[in-house]
């Protein structure tokens, strides 16, 4: 993990980017005190599309019918 100050980070951002899309973390500190800290996101999520489970997923004709287990609390 690196740490640079606000001058430094304001002067290197293309630096300190290239470094996070590495995987390093770079910790920004305003004195003594760490102020900020930079991570990368990873790679974006496909978008999701709708119908694409389209004819994998059937739902049983007596998907809604009362469970024999419960005939006792039915009557």
């Amino acid at each position: 993990m690196t740490q640079v100050t606000v001058e430094r980070a304001a002067a290197q951002l293309p630096e300190l980017l290239k470094s996070v899309r590495n995987g390093e973390e770079v910790i920004i500190t305003e004195g003594e005190c760490p102020v900020a800290k930079l991570i990368g996101l990873g790679p974006a999520a496909a978008k999701r599309r709708a119908g694409t489970a389209k004819g994998l997923i059937s739902i049983a004709a007596d998907f809604d019918a009362p469970l024999p287990d419960f005939d006792a609390y039915m009557q």
